[in-house]
């Protein structure tokens, strides 16, 4: 899991700015650019990961304490370059990082019998909850932004729920928490594009960050799911 206090305290102008509705569709064209960008990265530290043994270092609670310092750190420094290049080549290491702590778990799936289809089936499900929160944060027009507190809560628990599970172990904790990740972050999307459809956020690079960590946490929480139910 990972953290949103950086996206929620940075990078973004209150709901109802007086930004111009050409601003807004630039603001939201460059950060679905750069959204689709940010999968390169990713499936290269996955892979290299996989095939390397690094994904080992993301195991257990030394791994749990190396990738909340790596993700906190690069995020931090997205956040602080955010309105420059180096901004956009930080946020691609941020997510070739990401790539790697999400190694062991794809390594995992791929140890099943159905691990390719499963991991198919993940990313086609991810992107049918991006489509859906697209569409919705087009036609809801009520302000959302007092749904960023209680959504701040539910990721607290996600986080804290899974270091804690890290220790105990628990196949049913896990799950709990997987489906919560799920439904978290879905909202967090939505969320997070109404903000840049109503001109809350004006920095595209903190926009796909935000974004990016919500399609991260949602195929995470999903093929999690896919792989206890597939598994022994």
């Amino acid at each position: 899991m990972n953290d949103r206090l950086s996206n929620m305290t940075y990078g973004g102008m209150a709901p109802g700015s007086a930004l111009s509705q050409v601003e807004r569709n630039k603001v939201l064209r460059n950060t679905y650019l750069l959204l689709a960008m940010t999968l390169l990265p990713t499936i290269a530290g996955a892979w290299i990961g996989v095939n390397t043994g690094i994904a080992r270092l993301f195991v257990g609670g030394m791994g749990l304490l190396l990738f909340f310092g790596g993700a906190f750190g690069l995020m931090f420094a997205v956040q602080r370059t955010r309105n420059s290049g180096a901004g956009v080549a930080l946020l691609m290491a941020f997510t070739f990082f990401m790539g790697l702590a999400l190694s062991p778990l794809i390594a995992f799936t791929l140890g099943l019998r159905n691990g390719p289809q499963l991991i198919m089936t993940a990313m086609g499900g991810t992107a049918g909850v991006f489509f859906l929160m697209s569409v919705l944060s087009t036609v809801i027009k009520r302000d959302l932004s007092g749904m960023g507190k209680w959504l701040m809560v539910g990721a607290l628990v996600v986080i804290v729920g899974a270091i804690i599970n890290v220790f105990v172990g628990s196949t049913a904790g896990m799950m709990a928490i997987s489906t919560l990740v799920v439904g978290v972050f879905s909202l967090f999307m939505l969320y997070d594009l109404k903000r840049i459809i109503d001109g809350g956020e004006t920095n595209y690079i903190m926009a796909t960050l935000a974004l990016y960590l919500d399609l991260f946490n949602v195929f995470q929480g999903l093929l999690i799911l896919l792989g206890m139910g597939s598994s022994d």
